[in-house]
């Protein structure tokens, strides 16, 4: 009996890297990981919703005197994406695109309590970041520019072209990017495990992505429970 519920509380392990080729074109990049296991997944406390609502409430009227992209952190991954070769104009990152809704007053309508922190934690932070169903994730994961005619389905219900994107992958292919997030690995009630990847400004320091990347581990486990653990991928000198 002991073993056996051993072998029901093993937790999936899984290798994240990057792509040695991609620091080539952006030599700065820094990646946070967090692995998150045993969390609850459900509605969000109506602290957070009060939270999300508020903030998009006040960055609406921030952004009555300014334009989206006069924000740093907005122009770095545009930057990012145009060097790799991704049009940032057709192809605008999640942190931009949340903030183009705020403006128009679209604002996010409260979806599940992993999804709603991904969300709260992008627009506090003005970067992407993906939220995945750690236990749909096939194999390990890269950090790599998507290739010539690779496509994914994403929670935006399109097939979106992942080529010259920066693509977050497994054995099946790409399941993410700062552009849009996959159906195939979307966290839902039933996830029990899951992985955020934060695509922390270039020109933030080391120690500062790691104090940044542990608070929000800090708020996601208060709110889900369950365990996590962090790490930031960069370029090592």
């Amino acid at each position: 009996m002991i073993n056996y519920l051993q072998r029901k509380l093993e937790v999936k392990t899984l290798e994240v890297h990057i792509d040695p080729s991609l620091y080539e074109v952006i030599p700065y990049l820094k990646i946070g990981v967090i692995h998150y296991d045993n969390i609850t997944v459900g509605d969000s406390p109506q602290m957070l919703k009060g939270r999300l609502q508020l903030f998009q409430e006040n960055a609406y009227f921030e952004l009555e005197d300014k334009n989206v992209t006069d924000y740093e952190e907005i122009k770095e991954w545009r930057a990012i994406f145009k060097k790799l070769g991704k049009d940032p104009n057709r192809y605008r990152h999640s942190a931009e695109a949340l903030y183009r809704r705020v403006k128009k007053q679209n604002y996010l309508p409260p979806l599940n309590s992993a999804t709603d922190l991904n969300n709260f934690f992008s627009l506090q932070y003005k970067i992407p970041l993906g939220i995945y169903d750690k236990d749909q994730i096939r194999g390990d994961v890269e950090l790599r520019k998507g290739r010539a005619e690779e496509q994914y389905e994403g929670l935006n219900g399109r097939k979106n072209n992942a080529e010259n994107l920066l693509v977050t992958a497994d054995d099946e292919g790409p399941f993410g990017s700062p552009f849009v997030d996959s159906s195939r690995t979307a966290v839902t009630p039933k996830t029990t495990n899951a992985l955020q990847i934060v695509y922390l400004s270039p020109k933030i320091e080391l120690h500062n992505a790691q104090k940044l990347v542990e608070s929000l581990a800090s708020m996601f486990t208060h709110i889900n429970g369950g365990k996590a653990r962090n790490d930031i991928l960069a370029q090592t000198n």
